[in-house]
């Protein structure tokens, strides 16, 4: 659901929350910062990108001479999906929800404080 400049995707217990590119249909989005919420007040945030993103940030490197001319790619809280769309995307965070990768993929920013969203 929108929750502007928010996507929300609740689920028991959890909601994704996605802040998606202005104009772009949530099944093209290729490239995201997203938390994931639990009830109890806790927030991970990551990045989530294509291949495709990698793919060409990694090429563009190689013409700017950036991460040695583009020979690596990394982000501390990043995650690399095959499909984009936030549908594919939801179905990977609600993965690593389910087994608890989570918390080895995303970042802890802490709880959230009363009144916050």
């Amino acid at each position: 659901m929108w929750d502007e400049p928010f996507y929300r995707v609740r689920r028991d217990g959890y909601e994704i929350c996605f802040v998606p590119n202005a104009g772009v249909p949530l099944d093209e989005i290729d490239d995201v910062d997203m938390w994931v919420i639990f009830k109890d007040g806790r927030r991970w945030s990551g990045t989530i990108y294509t291949l495709d993103v990698v793919q060409r940030t990694m090429d563009r490197w190689q013409q700017t001479g950036e991460s040695l001319d583009g020979k690596f790619f990394y982000v501390w809280d990043g995650l690399i999906v095959r499909d984009r769309g936030i549908p594919a995307m939801v179905e990977v965070v609600d993965h690593l929800v389910r087994s608890g990768e989570y918390e080895s993929v995303f970042r802890d920013v802490g709880r959230a404080e009363d009144g916050d969203d």
